[in-house]
């Protein structure tokens, strides 16, 4: 299955199911390989209409972190860490915490 056919199945389903923040997640993921703006929407959109869905901070916060929204990568982290601890996800957030790190000294921030 090519990337637009991947594309326009999720479209498909993201107008089936809106609320399955999961067929957003995936359209994002998808178009981070060829279109970022529309990847950086669809994950705001993910973010806003679904703080919850812990999977979505990790590669939003690496996706606004490429595209120069330091800060806003930065708030992403942190939120999901915050979120993964809430959620007692220890693996989800150590991989956020060793992320966040390496996200710091990369941007030299504190």
């Amino acid at each position: 299955m090519t990337n637009l056919n991947r594309i326009q199945l999720l479209r498909q389903f993201t107008e089936e199911e809106p609320e399955n923040p999961f067929n957003w997640y995936a359209l994002a993921l998808e178009y981070r390989e060829t279109d970022e703006e529309e990847a950086f929407t669809l994950f705001a959109k993910v973010l806003a209409d679904h703080p919850s869905y812990l999977a979505a901070y990790f590669p939003a916060a690496h996706l606004y972190a490429e595209m120069g929204e330091i800060e806003q990568a930065k708030a992403i982290f942190e939120k999901g860490i915050v979120l993964a601890r809430e959620q007692k996800n220890i693996k989800a957030q150590q991989e956020l915490q060793n992320a966040y790190q390496n996200f710091l000294f990369e941007h030299d921030l504190d």
